[in-house]
């Protein structure tokens, strides 16, 4: 490859890695209520309404990941017409829709919160086996020395025909998970209080279905895409690059000792430098080889590709944990080249459990009776590690001026409930309180009643969350 051409896509590379985090929209902020047209018997504009849910769940970057999957799935396989194509992506979405269902009517009967499955790290490894199986297909290790049947069975990732293209969607379908927002909360109370699993199940297949029409539009595209080229192989380097990244997000966020050394990084560097830190690395990865060298092509050529590699895909890991720490970095502020902020922060008078804890339900009570004695409101902040919308309240809404002011104003009690592992006390906890899906806002107000109205279900901006705050002093 051209050095300067080289050169040129390494910095794009490592101004997109620092940018583009920044400039993607945010989960649903405003739900759409389904469960009002479901609840009056007007199935039909409920459906709609659900569809519609999913379909703008999918253009928010809880379902990115979905991206490269999908294409590396379709990328695959052989080129195709039109009408198979069409057979091989209608699996795939069907496939997502059945699991996604199936998720949805296990945590509306159980009370455990929807996508609480992937807290469980036997269920994140195998994930994560399937995304570094599908990364190793990306980068050609199917075909460096292995027989010619199990090189064809595993190129056509998943199995050959429209099988293999549900398999592949099933697998997809519990990586959606973490994808909730007010509409899925709505539609899962909707299933607890009702009867019908039958309704349910397709109610949720319908918002799964809406989630998966892009992915029904990036299929197609992809399996009639020629396979020819070189620069087909450059496509298929970023995208194994992007699923071995994915998969250590999804290894990280089961284990604590892993999450808790990302995030203690991205505390140390902060949100800015980091960013940076992340860029130049991404450059010296491309230009070692990430890309544009093979694996294929002997010892030296393996070595330059596995170190960059592994420099961009490290890149990516500093680069999402600097994206939830703080703008001041400790590592600068204790070498005296940045200082703390003076402005008022947001802070959470109890986290619960602690680390390695458990949760202990008299615990919460004495918080509440000690609040409902002083006369305070209560905000109880129910989040999961695996949860992208909690992420983005954390990054976003709580450190607003807004936020703070009010809740300083009103002298709110502050509590945030990790719900990432579950246990008996704590699901116990969220099915008396309602809770259906994460993240969700409960608020209790002065004389100690918990309150259904208001109550945040997914991402929310940061005025209109100060507003909900107001509401609870009403």
């Amino acid at each position: 490859m051209d050095t300067k051409k080289l050169t040129l896509a390494a910095v794009v590379a490592g101004v997109a890695v620092a940018v583009v985090p920044w400039l993607l929209p945010t989960g649903p902020s405003a739900g759409l209520d389904a469960a009002r047209f479901l609840e009056s018997g007007n199935l039909a504009w409920g459906a709609l309404v659900v569809f519609a849910g999913g379909l703008l769940t999918a253009m928010t970057p809880c379902v990115y990941p979905l991206i490269p999957i999908t294409v590396s799935v379709f990328g695959a396989r052989k080129a195709e017409g039109r009408g198979r194509s069409l057979a091989l992506t209608t699996s795939y979405i069907v496939g997502m829709g059945v699991v996604f269902s199936a998720l949805g009517i296990l945590a509306a009967k159980t009370g455990q919160a929807f996508g609480s499955m992937l807290g469980s790290p036997a269920v994140v490894m195998g994930l994560a086996l399937f995304l570094l199986l599908l990364a190793s297909s990306m980068f050609g290790a199917f075909e460096l020395a292995l027989p010619s049947s199990m090189q064809t069975k595993l190129s056509n990732v998943g199995g050959a025909g429209i099988a293999g293209a549900f398999v592949m969607g099933s697998v997809s379908g519990f990586l959606a998970a973490p994808c909730t927002g007010p509409v899925l909360t709505g539609l899962l109370a909707f299933v607890a209080k009702s009867a019908n699993t039958t309704l349910g199940a397709t109610l949720l297949f319908i918002y799964a279905l809406g989630i998966g029409v892009p992915f029904f539009l990036i299929g197609v595209f992809t399996v009639r895409l020629p396979r020819g080229g070189v620069w087909m192989e450059w496509v298929k380097s970023v995208l194994g690059i992007m699923l071995v990244a994915l998969a250590f997000s999804y290894l990280k966020d089961a284990f604590p000792w892993a999450r808790d050394t990302v995030k203690a990084l991205g505390a140390q560097v902060g949100q800015v430098p980091g960013a940076v830190m992340a860029a130049a690395l991404v450059v010296v990865g491309v230009l070692v080889g990430a890309v544009h060298r093979s694996f294929k092509e002997g010892p030296r050529e393996f070595g330059f590709k596995a170190l960059g590699v592994a420099l961009v895909v490290g890149a990516l890991v500093v680069r999402g944990g600097a994206l939830d720490a703080r703008p001041t970095g400790e590592l600068w502020v204790r070498m005296g080249l940045q200082q703390h902020p003076v402005a008022p922060s947001w802070q959470w008078h109890h986290v619960m459990p602690a680390k390695t804890a458990t949760f202990d339900a008299s615990q919460f009570e004495q918080v509440l009776a000690a609040a409902r004695k002083e006369g305070r409101p209560v905000l109880i902040d129910f989040f999961a590690d695996w949860c992208a919308a909690c992420k983005e309240l954390d990054r976003l809404t709580y450190p607003s001026t807004e936020v703070i002011s009010q809740a300083q104003d009103s002298r709110f009690l502050t509590i945030k409930i990790d719900a990432t592992n579950s246990e008996d006390h704590l699901d116990a906890l969220m099915e008396k309180l309602g809770v259906e899906g994460l993240p969700t806002v409960a608020f209790v107000n002065p004389d100690g009643t918990v309150l259904t109205k208001p109550r945040v279900t997914g991402f929310l901006e940061p005025v209109p969350f100060a507003t909900e705050m107001q509401k609870v002093l009403q």
